[in-house]
């Protein structure tokens, strides 16, 4: 298949660049599976789409403050460092920005000193291993110094960093937010257990390959960077009973779908397990556990595209989305969502 089948003309000014202060008053567009059928509605709506029985798959790790600016230590150059995983204790893969004459052992300093890193590796694709010396806690050091990693579409400043933050976040760890869970307050998550919709939690530790181009012309050719997830016994109980008691099991965001169909058997069934995953969907997989997907609008010839196309249909979703485009709806990571089931 070529990238250029999942291309869509989207106008720059629908590119949402705040968070709403009500995070469950975005648009939300059902989409048909089998039909690719349109509906317009409001995300606080979203049960009328669920039902008693459902498990609703939700990814809760949190963005950690990733993007450090400081001072090459030889030169007093200025450069940005973006946390992207963490190897070790305090060796962490990086993204240096301007990266191309920063060398093994090449210093950085950061705020007044209390943060330094030293490079120790060049890898192959670029990015750099740095290993950092600080005292206290590394994690107290980072919520100091360091910012949110916002996409570089969104050029506005993000004056509350809890709103890149989903309400169930509980695991420091992704350089990027799982922005389907975005759209979900307590009170509305309250409502949805209420229904007796089950909630499961699964962790998957977002990185930026997810979100990088496509740069080869055929798609199958793309290798996505591996992501860290973990599915504990509880969620993987509640999952396996909502697939044998015939219950639909509703991924919110692609995120929460990768860790799923990473684990799984041939057959659907999930072990508690943990482990790097760096699985490519796209038109042509048969998915072994989702049967619902929760998600926003993803950038024109994008892996994440190409995921929710392979769910629903490549024609579906992209005349969906050019209905979104007529209907003005907001895209991107602060953007509308919708939900395909």
């Amino acid at each position: 298949m070529d990238v250029k089948d999942f291309n869509y003309i989207l106008p720059e000014e629908l590119i949402a660049q705040d968070p709403l202060k009500d995070r469950s008053s975005s648009r939300l567009m059902h989409i048909d599976r089998e039909s690719g059928e349109v509906t317009h509605d409001v995300f606080y709506n979203i049960k009328k789409y669920l039902r008693k029985g459902d498990c609703l798959v939700m990814n809760n790790t949190k963005v950690i403050p990733a993007r450090l600016y400081g001072v090459r230590e030889d030169t007093g150059s200025h450069m940005e460092l973006l946390l992207l995983k963490r190897r070790e204790n305090d060796v962490w893969e990086t993204l240096v920005k301007p990266g191309k004459k920063c060398r093994r052992g090449h210093r950085f300093v950061f705020g007044n000193g209390e943060l330094k890193g030293e490079i120790t590796d060049v890898l192959p694709e670029g990015n750099r291993l740095i290993h950092f010396e600080y005292e206290g806690i590394f994690e107290e050091v980072l919520d100091r110094l360091g910012e949110m990693p916002l996409p570089p579409y969104i050029t506005h400043k993000l004056e509350d960093k809890n709103r890149y933050q989903t309400v169930y976040a509980k695991y420091d760890g992704s350089a990027a937010a799982p922005t389907a869970g975005l759209h979900f307050t307590e009170e509305l998550l309250d409502e949805i257990k209420e229904m007796g919709v089950e909630i499961a939690e699964v962790t998957l530790h977002v990185g930026l390959g997810t979100f990088r181009p496509v740069k080869v012309d055929k798609i199958e050719e793309h290798h996505m960077h591996s992501e860290f997830y973990i599915i504990d016994e509880e969620a993987a109980a509640k999952i396996n009973k909502a697939k044998e008691t015939g219950n639909r099991v509703i991924c919110v965001g692609t995120t929460s779908c990768r860790t799923l169909e990473s684990a799984a058997d041939s057959d659907g069934h999930l072990e508690p397990k943990s482990g790097w995953t760096d699985i490519f969907i796209y038109p042509g997989y048969k998915f072994k556990v989702m049967q619902g997907l929760i998600t926003n609008f993803h950038l024109p010839q994008s892996t994440l595209l190409m995921l929710v196309s392979a769910f629903a249909g490549r024609e579906n979703v992209l005349a969906a989305y050019e209905e979104a485009v007529k209907e003005r709806y907001r895209f991107f990571s602060f953007g509308d969502a919708m939900i395909l089931i």
